[in-house]
């Protein structure tokens, strides 16, 4: 009799997992072990590239958790993503009567066409004071997983 070989996480293999992302407090971001598995291709965006690093090389039916420091999560938060807008500029980005309260997310275009958001700080008759850092950085997390299927 054979011993049962287990696939492992390859960078583009197709996974059914439970998932969550957590503060070190345990409080959850996101968890699917309270509802349906995911199911999921890695190298497609659908988790984070620091995530998806997490999980190469594990074998079908690890349960593990992974604590991550902030440079190993959303990175150290940047202060110089920290910037004051132009009220005509927020104008300009928002849709017509719309007003902001201290805590709201906005997003801006980009001038290649894409989008980008910030949380808005302060605002002022002149300028609106945006924090451009993802709502994570320089927090560390927790990353819990349990492979259910590779494919």
């Amino acid at each position: 009799m054979q011993n049962a070989i287990h696939p492992v996480v390859t960078e583009s293999a197709y996974l059914t997992l439970h998932y969550r992302l957590a503060a070190m407090d345990g409080t959850n971001i996101v968890s699917t072990f309270e509802d349906n598995p995911a199911t999921l291709q890695l190298g497609t965006s659908q988790l984070a590239p620091f995530l998806e690093a997490c999980l190469i090389g594990l074998p079908e039916g690890t349960h593990q958790t992974f604590e991550l420091p902030p440079e190993k999560a959303f990175g150290p938060r940047n202060p110089e993503l920290i910037q004051h807008v132009s009220r005509a500029t927020l104008t300009e980005n928002s849709n017509f009567g719309e007003e902001y309260v201290i805590g709201d997310l906005v997003e801006f275009s980009a001038p290649s066409g894409g989008r980008f958001a910030g949380i808005l700080r302060a605002i002022d008759a002149e300028t609106a004071l945006f924090d451009f850092n993802h709502p994570l950085a320089g927090q560390p997390l927790k990353f819990e997983v349990k492979i259910i299927g590779i494919l």
